[in-house]
């Protein structure tokens, strides 16, 4: 018998229907030369620090830091998890050859091959890697079953990554706990949790932190538009009050106008952090509500594997769009232009260099059915996008008026959309925002996306004018909310909008698509931040952490994101797992005996009140993953 493993009870009934095994055993599905069997996600996890030492039992400064000679997994102490394991074993050890079925990426590997090592397998295995759960993916990865070997690199990424966590978590969160918490709180310390509690206490404090300055600006309104002085702002009045004077009661006089056609693309397809991004500034879901829900999709085949982290294509699978296209039985009026014509085939969607693992998420094509509401929003989303990807650029113009009074210029922009190719998919989602009132994070009115359309101006007219010298202040830096989070984490805290930039900045990103929902949950699980509207903070106990912690290394994001380029270099066979292991117990080390000689001993006060308080408010006191 061939036994295939998949992560979850779900994903292996869909296998087990394609492959003809419709036998329901305990704990497995058999048929047609296969058992099909699962498990629940994480069945093993490694050895707790009493595995190894009953001195590690007991939490104590003189036995830190804990570093086992050889890291061991054990099966976590669940009696279902026990029951399906021992089946597991009694398939395994039976079989001819396993086919590991889990999820395709780092995480489903260590799930699957820790289950097969515990096991104790010694047959052939051989990896199932598909993009979706539809009946054609499935078939066709069984068509192209490879060696597990060639996943090698794969599981040791992701055993390093979970040995890095082991030694820092266990070691620095009992050192911090012991040295500063005062016995009334664990302190919990996190390779990519606390860096990413750092980004937030450093915005709060240059929140707190800011002054404002006033500044002054020199506008004036010719026929019904309003110039800006070339000059900007002017940081003393006097300055701007002399030019004002100037101005007064003399015509404005346009001096140039210049118009240049230009195009837009179509936004990029969703990897799995804009697709977060861009669910919590529309709907204020969660990072984690919005990885719960596009996983829901996967598993109903309604699109493809969500933990990715590209928004490219591969070109094979270019000739499959006209198909996945004709399944968007609900977008039909969108899609028939495209499927009249031949499918433009653009380097900003397809490129095979951009695609390791997995490519951007986009519909399979199997009709939307029996949806929940807020899997509706998101899988219309997706599905936009994907059509959009498919249609004419954006054709602008944009018009750039300079004019003068006395020698002082002034200037106005303006944007025209000539053909709004791309846009058109989107006019109905603009217009329900309008409809809905829909509002920024700090609760005003979103503009509209197309910039004012400027009236014919011609060169050398000339008129009175308004001008206004008005005094403003300067605003201190925004709150994070979970979109600006979760792109300050993919890009270790540099602020960066474009898109370019933004691929290169994310192999030194702090967390994984998959990892970062979950890193955001414990910090709320653990007390250390707080939401108010869609805005983070830290509590008073996030705030004392963090400056509590002196080693830099502990919560720098540009150093955590350094450990997470190795770990994709791991993956990649281009480092060793030993040296990323070797090297993080080294720093742990060094972290021990910083924090140990440390003479100037703080204490963490722990506002229980406020605790007690923020954990009422709805998404804060959320269970951890």
């Amino acid at each position: 018998m061939k036994v295939c493993i998949a992560e979850k009870p779900s994903v292996a009934r869909e296998i087990a229907e394609v492959l003809g095994a419709t036998q329901k055993k305990d704990g497995y599905m058999e048929g047609n030369g296969y058992q099909v069997s699962w498990t629940f996600g994480h069945l093993c996890t490694l050895k707790e620090p009493h595995d190894y030492s009953s001195d590690w039992k007991s939490w104590n400064v003189r036995f830190l830091p804990m570093i086992p000679p050889r890291f061991g997994i054990k099966l976590i102490d669940n009696p279902s998890y026990r029951k399906q394991f021992k089946i597991l074993e009694t398939l395994i050890q039976h079989a001819e050859e396993v086919i590991n079925c889990g999820d395709a990426g780092l995480e489903g590997e260590l799930i699957q091959r820790w289950v097969m090592q515990k096991a104790g397998c010694k047959c052939p295995v051989r990896r199932l890697w598909i993009s979706s759960l539809t009946e054609e993916a499935i078939r066709e990865g069984f068509l192209t079953l490879k060696d597990q070997a060639e996943y090698q690199f794969l599981y040791e990424a992701g055993l390093s990554r979970a040995i890095g966590d082991w030694i820092l978590g266990m070691n620095a969160t009992r050192l911090y706990t012991l040295r500063y918490g005062q016995n009334k709180q664990v302190l919990s310390i996190g390779r990519v949790q606390t860096p990413t509690l750092a980004l937030i206490v450093k915005r709060q404090k240059e929140i707190e932190n800011f002054k404002p300055e006033p500044y002054w600006e020199l506008k004036t309104v010719y026929r019904d538009t309003t110039f800006s002085s070339v000059q900007g702002r002017f940081s003393r009045k006097e300055e701007g009050e002399e030019l004002l004077q100037k101005i007064m009661d003399k015509p404005f006089t346009i001096t140039d106008v210049t118009k240049k056609r230009g195009k837009e693309s179509a936004p990029r397809l969703f990897d799995l952090t804009s697709l977060q991004v861009e669910c919590n500034k529309k709907f204020a879901f969660s990072a984690d509500d919005t990885l719960k829900l596009i996983q829901s999709l996967y598993e109903k085949k309604m699109t493809t594997y969500p933990r990715v982290d590209t928004t490219f294509l591969s070109e094979d699978i270019y000739p499959k769009v006209p198909q996945t296209l004709k399944g968007l039985v609900d977008y039909t009026p969108l899609t028939a232009p495209l499927l009249a014509a031949k499918i433009p085939k653009s380097k900003k969607v397809f490129d095979n260099s951009k695609v390791t693992d997995h490519h951007a998420i986009i519909p399979t094509g199997v009709p939307a059915r029996n949806l929940m509401e807020n899997e509706r929003r998101v899988y219309d989303l997706v599905a936009r996008r994907f059509i959009a990807a498919f249609y004419p650029d954006c054709e602008i113009s944009t018009t750039t008026v300079l004019g003068e009074v006395e020698e002082v210029k002034f200037k106005a922009t303006g944007k025209q959309i000539l053909s709004p190719g791309w846009r058109v998919i989107f006019e109905k989602e603009e217009k329900e925002q309008v409809n809905d009132n829909s509002r920024n994070s700090d609760g005003k009115q979103r503009p509209e996306e197309n910039t004012v359309v400027l009236p014919e101006f011609v060169k050398n007219e000339s008129g009175p004018h308004t001008p206004d010298f008005a005094e403003k202040w300067t605003t201190p830096p925004k709150p994070y909310t979970e979109a600006t989070l979760l792109r300050a984490m993919e890009t270790a805290g540099k602020f960066v909008e474009d898109d370019e930039l933004r691929d290169a900045l994310k192999e030194n990103g702090i967390g994984r698509p998959s990892t970062r929902a979950a890193i955001i949950e414990t910090l709320f699980k653990r007390n250390y931040i707080r939401k108010e509207r869609k805005n983070l903070y830290a509590t008073p106990t996030g705030v004392e952490l963090t400056d509590t912690i002196q080693e830099e290394l502990l919560k720098s994001a540009e150093l955590t994101g350094q450990w997470e380029k190795k770990l994709r270099r791991i993956e990649q066979g281009a480092y060793r797992a030993g040296l990323f292991i070797e090297e993080l117990k080294e720093m742990m080390e060094q972290i021990v005996r910083n924090v140990l000689s440390d003479r100037n001993v703080r204490t963490i006060t722990i506002d229980e009140e406020a605790i007690r308080k923020s954990s009422e408010k709805p998404g804060y006191n959320k269970p951890a993953h």
